[in-house]
């Protein structure tokens, strides 16, 4: 069952064409990847999922459980079950790491947070009270983001990047926390430039100049990393091979 469409989106920044025409279905329930070179649309195709300032203006739609989501907003979005992790988890100065996850745990109970620590392997005990500020590692700080959206629950999670930054403890405790998700039924679209974060995932989509190259198994998209590249009959990377660039 499709959660999550995107219908012949295209998007212009600063006069650049940045998606060309993409389309794309993601399966509620699946872990999803998403990858390709720099620059091939992935940050800002979450980005117009999320429906985040300066991304909204773009030709196509986009679709959550079969309903145009186009013109609503973060929060409205946020309410309907989506929700974004950022590639670089943002401070709070002031705001202790129980109040956050708190605040992403609605009326759930403190045991619940503890829980969702734990889940993070992050013990309870020694990071409640503390700030989500500078005084943590980033490492530290994608893992309490992580606790947030476990105690959320969303129908639909992006994450931008995650395991940017981190040490292996701390992917490690990721890649957990990717199979706690797909078990209480949330749909994950992960952004990676890692082979071994896309090989958590169960559907993968290669983009390439805003669109869209290679869809399928793990496996068959895998070869990218190999290659650097997957032949395509992408009339703009033709062009780019003919001028002498390096098309990815």
């Amino acid at each position: 069952m499709t959660i999550l469409e995107l219908k012949n989106v295209t998007l212009c920044l600063d006069g650049k064409r940045i998606l060309n025409d993409l389309s794309i279905e993601f399966w509620q329930g699946h872990i999803h990847a998403l990858i390709g070179p720099n620059g091939a649309g992935k940050s800002t195709t979450a980005n117009v999922i999320m429906g985040l300032s300066g991304y909204t203006d773009f030709e196509g739609d986009v679709l959550y459980q079969g309903r145009s989501i186009k013109g609503l907003t973060i929060d409205q979005r946020a309410r309907l079950g989506i929700t974004l992790a950022w590639q670089e988890p943002a401070r709070f100065e002031g705001l202790s790491v129980y109040s956050f996850i708190k605040a992403a745990a609605r009326n759930s109970g403190d045991a619940k947070v503890r829980e969702v620590l734990r889940q993070v392997g992050l013990d309870p005990e020694k990071y409640l009270s503390r700030s989500v500020d500078r005084t943590l590692s980033g490492g530290e700080r994608k893992r309490i983001e992580l606790a947030s959206i476990l105690a959320m629950q969303p129908k639909l999670v992006l994450l931008d990047e995650p395991d940017s930054g981190i040490d292996v403890e701390a992917l490690e405790r990721i890649f957990d926390a990717l199979k706690l998700l797909k078990q209480q039924g949330t749909t994950v679209i992960m952004i990676t430039h890692s082979l071994a974060v896309l090989r958590h995932a169960e559907h993968a989509f290669l983009l390439c100049c805003g669109r869209l190259v290679s869809k399928g198994a793990v496996d068959k998209i895998a070869n990218y990393f190999q290659q650097r590249c997957i032949p395509c009959d992408h009339q703009e990377l033709k062009l780019r091979e003919a001028e002498g660039l390096n098309v990815g």
